[in-house]
């Protein structure tokens, strides 16, 4: 019997409904940061657990064989001399991109003033800037927790990744923490950031051009 089989089953709210149907899918609790985490590209095991502080190992192993059993992610081990198995989003998985971002704009108000028990990663604010973005290209955020960069508008392949973009990026913005969380609470646009000062942009691509025009 194959690993996938000897699964429990999902459990489901039993609704004829397409809402319920979602949630019976990505509802349990984890699923959708997973989805978050692995909008970054194949992402280990141990990655995994550490950019998603509070789960359990028990939880994560759980949900990620749930994701696989629903076609939302597949597992694949890395060619020598990686030789580690990495989780990723199937097409499937990656539609889910719209959904976070939606609830993630809902969410804003409730973000509020960090606590000092909230755990924060760079790459966290990776999809409200990109909600911020128009256009096409690669840009490259520098802040005080350390760097990221989107993939905008990009069709497949990673939304965004930790540390300087992979080429020279379209744009490149450097910001404080508070500006940065100030757009991600849905206070601030990046064009208005731009416009106060509260935010460099470098570079020559359309995407730069459009943040110093707007």
């Amino acid at each position: 019997m194959s690993r996938l089989r000897r699964m429990s089953p999902r459990r489901s709210y039993d609704q004829y409904c397409s809402a319920a149907r979602a949630l019976d899918v990505v509802g349990d609790r984890w699923t959708l940061l997973i989805v978050r985490e692995l909008l970054a590209g194949p992402r280990r095991y141990t990655d995994l657990h550490a950019d998603l502080p509070g789960v359990s190992t028990d939880v994560l192993a759980s949900r990620l064989k749930d994701m696989e059993r629903d076609g939302l992610t597949t597992r694949r081990r890395l060619p020598p001399p990686g030789a580690a198995y990495v989780y990723e989003l199937t097409r499937r998985g990656r539609e889910l991109l719209p959904v976070l971002q939606a609830l993630g704009a809902w969410g804003a108000p409730e973000l509020g003033e960090r606590r000092p028990t909230d755990a924060v990663r760079a790459h966290w604010f990776a999809l409200p800037v990109l909600r911020e973005l128009e256009g096409e290209g690669v840009v490259e955020v520098r802040l005080e927790e350390g760097d990221f960069h989107l993939h905008v508008r990009a069709l497949d392949g990673p939304v965004y990744g930790d540390g300087p973009a992979p080429r020279d990026p379209d744009a490149r913005l450097v910001l404080d923490a508070g500006t940065c969380e100030a757009v991600a609470r849905g206070e601030l646009s990046l064009a208005d950031a731009v416009r106060d000062g509260r935010i460099e942009v470098t570079g020559d691509g359309t995407l730069a051009k459009a943040l110093r025009e707007g």
